[in-house]
């Protein structure tokens, strides 16, 4: 899987990692979410066990092994320049255009299994 990352989203990644070591993980959520889910952004200290690497301009990015069924294999991830969101689409689909970062750095050891991000608040 590739992740085409526009300049825009790349540079709001990067100050969302800040200084402190991260991997970003493309997740589809369906926990408590609606019945179709939403696409999200975690932020996690370290891939989980089954994390598929991604290609994605120099980004840290897996995508959960179950997970990379969702998503086609050449990806765009762009920045919405108004909001603190993201867009995600391929050639054939759009995935979501109000796709957020969740900071979960710290907290892996306390989050249930599947992770609902939904009800977690973002870091600022």
């Amino acid at each position: 899987m590739k992740i085409h990352v526009t300049p825009l989203a790349l540079q709001r990644l990067k100050e969302r990692l800040g200084s402190q070591p991260g991997t970003f993980k493309l997740f589809y959520d369906t926990v408590d979410c609606g019945c179709d889910g939403i696409n999200v952004l975690l932020i996690l200290d370290k891939p989980d066990t089954g994390d598929l690497p991604v290609e994605a301009d120099g980004l840290p990015v897996v995508v959960g092994n179950q997970h990379e069924i969702f998503y086609e294999e050449q990806l765009k991830l762009d920045a919405d320049e108004n909001t603190s969101s993201f867009k995600l689409s391929s050639d054939s689909q759009l995935y979501g255009q109000n796709i957020l970062v969740r900071d979960m750095r710290g907290l892996e050891g306390t989050r249930p299994e599947p992770a609902s991000v939904c009800e977690v608040p973002s870091r600022s």
